[in-house]
């Protein structure tokens, strides 16, 4: 069948929900996405002007639409979410961590074991989890072991084999960790009632077995069994302990799932916490690599159903940052005080430290990984030929007009280089004229550095807006080097990004690692020119307290400095020990001067 032009394709698509499979000439799946509307959705690929540079590429390669109408919009997310796992389209949003989690095994047996497992076996057990770490399951079948005594070993422990006396009691039952069910010492109706016990346990809720064992405590001491009941006694306080640690909001939030995201300019990090009687049960944070730089509310809505496909979520109730589509029998909250909204900014405490603690990994692992991945950002939000590995910062400072000085401030592959940090002093503007000092220091700046015949930024930053970058300008004009180095000014009050010759500022999201890469060269900028500047200014007014007094010159000040360290102390100083400095009738000028 010959190729169907895509304006044609696109002019059959339905207006129902459904989702769309992009191919393109070699039949090879480039992207998959829902829509409410169909013909809407896709037809927008064709018509916008795409800022974002993946996206263009995309449409470029698209050569055939396929599209399944659902039923709803929900149906679609869920149809989307498996059709990216099972064919991974090179521009979807990759599902990072997709290892076996562990899981806790009842065994379908008469006296039924229980243990970790990461295999799901059919034959009718039941598997509570998944859990998001081995430590997290032994620990809550370390708590239920301490408490309820169960069998070990993987005998048949049929009716028929028990009566026959096929069976010894083993160490374990010598130990107390088990009652002896092998051998008629305990029944399969009291071994099931702890099993039930158990269940609710794994699942957070303590209630039935703090009461049960309460209750059986009583009965103990009534009957002067005292010594029992110490050791039930022992059992619930071991309950409440691990209860009281464990409960984190209210015990009457029950069977609720809370989901946040944090993201920036690659990734996406969706928390997942699974909350049963007030209890954190499970806990995990998702990584999305983005492709087509997705939006929060698309990342978190594809998280949403991966996350509970994944962990065989059923809880009906949903926490969540922001309204997102979901499937039409769950309620959502979107929690704006009390219980409900501490837990929803736990979840993103853990997603923020979740992201600090992966990029810490990558820079301690990869450190040429972290750098590219910072540059390549760069280049692309500031839209510069070159990636800015060489990058210099210029600040000018001065208070009321005195000391006017400026420097500027070198980073490398992101990074400061302190040994390439520059002051200067204004040498040809008279008062506070911020614009004729920026216009001397960026020609001097660069007149030496062509003089020298070595390497030019691939960026330069000015501190200030509009008009402190065009005075730079004129400099870089009568060097004849405009248009070699990229050039912009950022305004502090809003973080305005300004171009030459665009009148309009570029905003760039207070997320973004560029934006925090220029405000790290802004403020270490303004930081070593104001310490330049204190430093003149005290250095200026010790020098007038001294070089003021007659008969009093430079030398003299010097040497009074070095040995008396400070004015104060030349103040305090008497006569004689004046005189040992500079001479007795220096002594006496400098003395009745301060006295």
């Amino acid at each position: 069948m010959p190729q169907v032009p895509i304006q044609i394709q696109l002019s059959t698509l339905p207006n129902n929900p459904g989702v769309y499979q992009f191919f393109d000439s070699d039949e090879k799946m480039l992207y998959v996405g829902k829509a409410k509307n169909l013909k809407k959705r896709v037809t927008s690929y064709f018509t916008k002007n795409h800022e974002y540079g993946k996206t263009r590429v995309l449409v470029k390669k698209i050569n055939r639409i396929k599209h399944i109408v659902v039923p709803t919009e929900s149906d679609a997310l869920l149809l989307e979410n498996n059709l990216i796992k099972k064919y991974r389209p090179r521009y979807n949003v990759m599902l990072k961590d997709d290892k076996s989690y562990p899981w806790i095994c009842i065994k379908k047996e008469r006296f039924p074991r229980i243990f970790p497992t990461r295999k799901l076996i059919k034959d009718g057990s039941e598997y509570y989890g998944p859990y998001t770490s081995m430590g997290t399951v032994r620990t809550l079948l370390d708590l239920v072991k301490s408490v309820y005594p169960l069998r070990t070993c993987n005998y048949d422990l049929s009716q028929e084999k028990i009566a026959a006396g096929k069976y010894k009691l083993c160490l374990e039952y010598h130990l107390g960790n088990c009652k002896g069910p092998c051998v008629g010492l305990q029944s399969a109706e009291e071994y099931h009632r702890q099993i039930d016990d158990i269940r609710e346990i794994i699942k957070g809720n303590f209630k039935s077995s703090i009461q049960y064992f309460k209750r059986q405590m009583k009965v103990l001491a009534d009957e002067m069994k005292f010594e029992e009941a110490q050791r039930i006694k022992d059992k619930v306080q071991v309950l409440e302990n691990y209860q009281v640690k464990s409960t984190i909001v209210n015990p009457k939030i029950n069977n609720v799932d809370v989901f946040s995201i944090i993201s920036d300019e690659a990734f996406g990090y969706v928390n997942f916490l699974q909350l049963s009687h007030g209890s954190i049960v499970r806990s995990h944070t998702m990584e999305l690599k983005k492709k087509l730089n997705e939006k929060d509310v698309d990342l978190l809505q594809l998280a949403i159903v991966e996350i509970r496909q994944r962990f065989k979520s059923e809880s009906r109730e949903l926490y969540l940052p922001f309204e997102v589509i979901v499937e039409p029998h769950l309620k959502v909250t979107i929690p704006k005080l009390g219980d409900k909204r501490k837990i929803l900014e736990l979840s993103e405490r853990n997603a923020k430290f979740f992201r600090q603690e992966r990029f810490k990994q990558i820079k301690i692992l990869d450190p040429d990984r972290h750098t590219n991945r910072i540059m390549s950002q760069m280049q692309k939000d500031l839209r510069l030929g070159k990636e800015p590995r060489y990058i210099e910062c210029f600040d000018n400072s001065n208070i009321q007009g005195s000391n006017p000085v400026a420097a500027c401030v070198v980073f490398r592959n992101g990074k400061p280089s302190k040994k390439e940090y520059r002051h200067y002093n204004i040498k040809t503007v008279k008062g506070p004229d911020d614009f004729a000092s920026m216009e001397e220091v960026v020609y001097r700046r660069y007149k030496r550095l062509l003089a020298e015949e070595v390497e030019l930024p691939q960026l330069i930053i000015i501190d200030g807006g509009k008009g402190q970058l065009s005075s730079a300008l004129k400099s870089l004009d009568v060097l004849g080097i405009r248009g070699k180095i990229a050039i912009i000014g950022i305004a502090k009050r809003l973080e305005e990004i300004y171009f030459p010759e665009d009148p309009v500022p570029m905003y760039l999201d207070k997320k973004s690692e560029s934006l925090r890469i220029i405000q790290q060269l802004r403020n270490e900028a303004h930081r070593f020119g104001i310490t330049f500047h204190r430093n003149k200014r005290s250095k200026s007014a010790i020098d007038s307290e001294l070089v003021g007094i007659e008969g009093i010159g430079d030398k003299t000040a010097q040497e009074l400095l070095r040995n008396f360290k400070s004015v104060k102390r030349i103040k305090e100083a008497s006569i004689d020990n004046l005189a040992k400095s500079v001479g007795m009738a220096k002594a006496k000028k400098i003395y009745e001067a301060f006295h």
